[in-house]
């Protein structure tokens, strides 16, 4: 991924990045010749280190923890020095349709509330005291922190609150310069988001082909997103070139919202 911002010198953490949206945000940075922390709860994390800096040539280290686990985290951040940029992005997305009565959604329910909102927090109280001043804290939200879906509300509520979190960290640590702003993509092809989709298609009895069609013609750019194709904007908001620019819940999906 081309780019014109540069973070040489900065130290960037980013959250769930094995894979998916966070593998091409961490990508983004190191390409920005970041020195970049990647923090993910499978081995996964260690081989994505790898891939990145041999594409890059930068300094990437990967850390394994899971984010619900404040233990885990605290320990996790000993190893990462001072910090000036931090993205928030792990997360699960699960269904929890509310009329099914078996225990394995309540499960799903707690698990969604632990590792995307505890778990956020947690990594955000480790991560706060490391910070430089006029560091700036990314959060990955989701356009259904905006909106509402049936059948995914464990989801749809931790999104919602994860903006919440954002602007009110935004007023907290604006006295220290340092900018908070929650990211809200759209649909983009990851393995959570294609598996929503997958379920949402059975839901209605279509196909999966189908019910993309529908999503991108609900869309003012047609058709979904890859990962890399939402990592700018949290290269910008990470950048100078955002420096008036906190407490923000930025959607980044085709034109799905206008609001």
């Amino acid at each position: 991924m081309a780019t014109s911002f540069d973070f040489r010198g900065q130290t960037v953490c980013v959250t769930g990045a094995s894979r998916g949206i966070g593998f091409a945000v961490a990508h983004a940075f190191s390409q920005a010749n970041a020195h970049v922390w990647l923090l993910a709860e499978d081995t996964a994390v260690v081989q994505a280190a790898g891939e990145i800096a041999t594409a890059t040539g930068g300094r990437v280290q990967a850390l394994r923890c899971d984010i619900a686990d404040r233990a885990a985290v605290r320990r996790a951040f000993e190893s990462v020095g001072p910090l000036d940029v931090l993205i928030n992005n792990a997360g699960v997305e699960l269904p929890t349709p509310v009329a099914d009565e078996h225990s394995a959604i309540d499960d799903a329910f707690r698990r969604t509330m632990e590792v995307n909102v505890m778990g956020t927090w947690w990594v955000t109280r480790a991560a706060v005291p490391l910070m430089q001043e006029g560091g700036r804290i990314l959060i990955t939200s989701s356009i259904w922190g905006r909106t509402a879906v049936p059948g995914f509300a464990a989801y749809v509520a931790s999104k919602h609150a994860l903006i919440g979190i954002a602007r009110t960290l935004s007023q907290e640590l604006g006295p220290r310069s340092i900018r908070v702003n929650a990211i809200c993509p759209g649909w983009v092809r990851t393995e959570a988001s294609l598996r929503s989709l997958a379920i949402m298609a059975q839901e209605r009895g279509i196909s999966e082909e189908r019910l993309a069609e529908e999503l991108a013609a609900g869309q003012s750019l047609d058709g979904l997103m890859d990962p890399a194709d939402v990592a700018g904007l949290y290269l910008y908001l990470a950048s100078e070139a955002a420096a008036n620019v906190t407490g923000q819940a930025i959607p980044i999906d085709r034109g799905e919202v206008m609001a």
